[in-house]
């Protein structure tokens, strides 16, 4: 890296904001310029002279482009990258990627997932707080008390974080069925003792199901409310990927009229969620405010491996994990 490089990192408040991007920024060595703001829209000298944007949920939208002129590469600092206009950057050929392959989410992710699915089985929200309220609730709740074994955990999505998902699941004695556009390599299938089926029939038959999909076009609302009928009334949606996977308002009524047993969400549809999300007052929820890819470790592992793609695309080399 012979020249000085501009580099615009986006980091938005609900993910850390300025603390956050200051310790990316002091990531790069003296001969990149790191401007950090909180949205694309703040700087629009640093926008305008960036070659790189870095962002972390920070949305770069088709006018954040046209206003960069010497724009060559926007990096995310996620495994998503639906916050980027990406006809936006293909008109402009500029690539946009994510740190799909660097796995530094997968393990938090995973655990998060489990830790959802085990407070809606355990009921431990609702057994909390009647006992913080002096309410020896067991007689009330040990009906519907159940166990992880020998249940069926349905995965949409056995990509890098669903095959973590699945390894967990297989730890805990569940039946492993998934879905998604191409089925995993007969000895990951093997290994996992997972079986691929199409989306309705991995809905009917699941006890858990767990999102673990990219957020599209043609992923969005992929759970509305037809496809959600098609869930026991016995079953448990998890969702740790993106909010707007799931058709939030037909989750709702599905959940009030008990035609579900439960939820568990770490991601809404926007961030953070208005307090008018009907979610938010639903029976049996667990959430949690997107916290599943921000431990500490975690969010080291997802700075040094956007640096990383940056540094090396800085060295000539090509970046890694291109969506666009």
């Amino acid at each position: 890296m012979n020249e000085l490089r501009n580099v615009l990192a986006v980091v938005s408040p609900h993910v850390g904001g300025r603390t956050a991007g200051a310790a990316l920024a002091g990531l790069f060595p003296g001969r990149a310029r790191v401007t950090v703001v909180e949205s694309a829209d703040e700087d629009p000298a640093a926008l305008r002279d960036a070659h790189v944007v870095i962002t972390g949920l920070g949305p770069v939208t088709a006018a954040h482009f046209a206003a960069a002129p010497a724009l060559e590469l926007v990096q995310c600092a996620s495994h998503g990258y639906d916050y980027v206009d990406l006809d936006a950057a293909r008109a402009r050929s500029v690539p946009v990627c994510t740190i799909g392959s660097s796995t530094a989410e997968r393990q938090n992710v995973a655990e998060q997932t489990f830790a959802l699915m085990l407070a809606l089985a355990k009921r431990l929200v609702p057994a909390h707080t009647a006992l913080a309220e002096g309410d020896w609730a067991l007689p009330r709740l040990q009906s519907s008390i159940t166990e992880l074994s020998g249940k069926t955990l349905g995965i949409v999505g056995l990509g890098t974080i669903g095959t973590e998902v699945a390894r967990r699941a297989a730890a805990f004695d569940m039946r492993i069925v998934y879905s998604g556009p191409e089925a995993a390599p007969p000895e990951t299938e093997a290994r996992l003792g997972a079986r691929r089926v199409e989306l309705e029939e991995l809905l009917r038959t699941s006890d858990y199901v767990t999102l673990h999909a990219p957020l599209t076009d043609a992923t969005r609302h992929l759970l509305d409310a037809a496809r959600l009928a098609l869930l026991k009334p016995t079953a448990f949606v998890v969702n740790t990927a993106r909010g707007a996977l799931i058709d939030q308002e037909a989750l709702a009524d599905a959940l009030e009229a008990g035609a579900l047993a439960g939820a568990g969400l770490d991601v809404f549809d926007p961030e953070p969620p208005p307090a008018s999300l009907r979610l938010l007052r639903a029976p049996n929820v667990v959430l949690s405010p997107h916290v599943a890819g921000v431990t500490r470790e975690t969010l080291v592992r997802i700075a040094l491996a956007a640096v990383q793609n940056v540094l090396e695309y800085f060295e000539g080399k090509p970046p890694r994990d291109v969506v666009s």
